[in-house]
C-alpha cells in the first residue's frame, strides 16, 4: 500500500513531523485515489469530512512520536522521562520540604525539650522541632522548627507563639526572625539544575562538588559555596573569610549531615568559616577511636524582603487583590513559578522577576510598577523600642504601639516605612509620628508589641534590584507586600 501522506523524518536536526496542510493533503488524495477519482475535495462534503478526521489522527500520532522524541534530551526532558535521565546519575527528584523557623523557647534553667515538641502560629499550622535542645541559664534556647504543611508556608516574625505540646518549664516560645520559605515537589527546572550540579559531586576539592553534595541531603533548601585561597582574611559580599578556608552557608539539614557532607567533600588541609561548628569523626577509615575534626559552616541569617506593588485602580481590582498578589509574589520567590529563579543565598533579587506572575492574576491587574527593600539599603538605621509608650525613655515591658527612637545612625524615618529588626512582627509599619519627626523620638507603629532596645531599620520598598549577602537567607511574607492603587 502508498500513501500521499507525508512520513516524519529523522535526520540531524532530529524528529521533524509534516505541517497539518501537508498531511490533510495527503488524505485528501489517498480518498480520492480510493474511490476511483473526481471526488470533491471540499472540506464540507463527507470525503472532506473524513479527510480531516484521517489527518486528526494521523497528525496526534506524530505529536506524540515528536513528543517522545524531545523528552530523550535532558534540556526538555519533564516528569516520568526527566526522572528517568536522573536516575543514570543516580538521582530522584526531591519531594516537597516545609518552611523552617527558628524559635526561642523560654523556660525553667536545664528543662530538657525533646526533639518533635510542638507549637502552632497564627495561622493554625502546626510546627515541629527538628532537635532536642536544653534551656540555658538565661532562661533561653534556640531550636529550629518545621511547620508539619509542605510547601512554602509563609511564617513572620511573632507568629510561631502557641505552645501546642506542653512540656513541664517550658513556658514560651517565640520566633525573632522570618521562616525559610519550604518547597512543593522540586520543579522541572529545579531537578535539572541540580542533575547539572551533579556532574561534579563525584569530585573532592572542588566548590562544586562541595555545594552538589550539600544540595543532595534530602531536607536541605539551599547551600552557598566558597572559599578563600589566600593567606589573609578576606571580605566577600558581607562576610570575612578566614585564610585558607572554604565557607558554606546551607539551610536545612541536620548540623551533624551537613558538617560530615563538607568535610567529606573539602580539600585536605582546608580551614573553614562559620558560626556553627560540629565535631566529625572519621568512621570511614579508621576504628576506634576515631579521628575527630571540628567543621565550621553559616547558618544564614533571616533578610526580610518588603514589597509595593502598584497596580491601576479601576473597578475590575477585586476586593482580595492583595490577597492574591502576595500569593503570586510568594510563589516566585519560593522557586514555584518557571519564570523567575528562587529567592536564594547571596542571590541578586529583581523586582522584574515579579511583574510576570501579578499580569497573570487577570487584566485587572495593570501593573504601573513593581518595587522592593530591605535592611541592606535601609532608609534609617536606629536603635530604638517598642512598648505602650509609659517608660519615660525606657522600655516599660508592657507591650504597645509606641516606638521610642533613642539614637540614629544614619537616614531618616517616616510614616509608611517598615520597621525591621530581631523579634519585630512583621509588616510593622509607622503609621503617625509622635514626637519624632524623622530622628529621635517617639512613632506610632501599626502593630502592639513589647521589644527591648536595639537596632532597628525604617525599609522602603523603593528599589529594582537588592544585592544579598552571602550570609543572608531571602525571606518574605504576606504582610510585608503592600498593594497601592493610583
Amino acid at each position: 500500500m502508498t500513501t500521499n501522506i507525508p512520513r516524519p523524518t529523522f535526520g540531524e536536526k532530529g524528529f521533524i513531523v509534516p505541517e497539518t496542510a501537508e498531511i490533510l493533503t495527503g488524505a485528501v488524495e489517498d480518498i480520492n485515489a480510493a474511490f476511483g477519482g473526481n471526488l470533491n475535495p471540499s472540506l464540507e462534503t463527507p470525503q472532506g469530512q473524513l479527510a480531516t478526521s484521517m489527518a486528526a489522527n494521523v497528525e496526534n500520532a506524530d505529536d506524540t512520536f515528536l513528543f517522545y522524541a524531545t523528552q530523550t534530551d535532558p534540556a526538555y526532558a519533564e516528569g516520568r522521562m526527566q526522572d528517568a535521565i536522573a536516575r543514570i546519575y543516580f538521582l530522584e527528584r526531591k519531594g516537597a520540604l516545609p518552611s523552617t523557623v527558628q524559635c526561642t523557647c523560654y523556660g525553667a534553667v536545664g528543662t530538657v525539650l525533646p526533639l518533635g515538641i510542638l507549637a502552632l502560629d497564627n495561622a493554625g499550622n502546626i510546627w515541629v522541632s527538628q532537635d532536642a535542645a536544653t534551656i540555658g541559664v538565661d532562661g533561653t534556647v534556640l531550636v529550629t522548627f518545621a511547620c508539619q504543611t509542605m510547601g512554602p508556608i509563609p511564617c513572620p516574625v511573632g507568629t510561631v507563639n502557641t505552645i501546642y505540646q506542653t512540656v513541664i518549664g517550658w513556658d514560651r516560645i517565640d520566633n525573632l526572625t522570618e521562616g525559610a520559605l519550604g518547597r512543593n515537589v522540586e520543579t522541572r527546572a529545579e531537578f535539572e539544575a541540580r542533575r547539572f550540579a551533579s556532574v561534579a559531586n563525584n569530585a573532592v576539592g572542588f566548590l562544586p562538588a562541595v555545594q552538589g553534595a550539600l544540595l543532595k541531603i534530602d531536607d536541605v533548601i539551599d547551600a552557598y559555596v566558597t572559599e578563600n585561597t589566600t593567606s589573609a582574611p578576606v571580605l566577600v559580599r558581607g562576610v570575612t573569610i578566614a585564610a585558607k578556608s572554604i565557607y558554606a552557608a546551607v539551610v536545612g539539614g541536620s548540623d551533624d549531615e551537613v558538617a560530615k557532607t563538607i568535610w567529606k567533600k573539602k580539600a585536605p588541609g582546608c580551614g573553614y568559616t562559620g558560626s556553627t561548628t560540629v565535631t566529625v569523626y572519621d568512621d570511614l577509615n579508621y576504628s576506634p577511636p576515631y579521628p575527630s575534626y571540628a567543621v565550621s559552616f553559616q547558618r544564614p541569617e533571616s533578610l526580610q524582603i518588603v514589597f509595593n506593588v502598584n497596580i491601576v485602580d479601576s473597578a475590575q481590582v477585586p476586593a482580595d487583590a492583595q490577597a492574591q498578589i502576595a500569593a503570586a509574589i510568594i510563589a516566585v520567590f519560593a522557586g514555584e513559578d518557571p519564570s523567575a529563579p528562587r529567592a536564594r543565598i547571596g542571590s541578586t533579587l529583581y523586582a522584574s522577576d515579579y511583574y510576570g506572575a501579578v499580569a497573570k492574576l487577570g487584566t485587572w491587574a495593570r501593573i504601573i510598577e513593581i518595587n522592593i527593600g530591605s535592611k541592606n539599603n535601609p532608609a534609617a538605621e536606629v536603635t530604638g523600642f517598642i512598648d505602650d509608650g509609659t517608660g519615660g525613655g525606657s522600655p516599660s515591658g508592657v507591650a504597645g504601639t509606641v516606638l521610642t527612637v533613642t539614637a540614629v545612625a544614619s537616614g531618616t524615618l517616616a510614616v509608611g516605612q517598615t520597621i525591621v529588626g530581631a523579634g519585630i512582627i512583621s509588616g510593622t509599619k509607622i503609621t503617625a509620628l509622635g514626637t519624632g519627626t524623622g530622628g529621635t523620638g517617639t512613632y506610632t507603629v501599626s502593630f502592639s508589641q513589647d521589644i527591648g532596645s536595639e537596632t532597628m531599620y525604617g525599609v522602603e520598598a523603593t528599589l529594582d534590584t537588592i544585592a544579598t549577602d552571602i550570609d543572608q537567607q531571602p525571606t518574605v511574607s504576606a504582610d510585608d507586600i503592600t498593594v497601592e492603587l493610583t
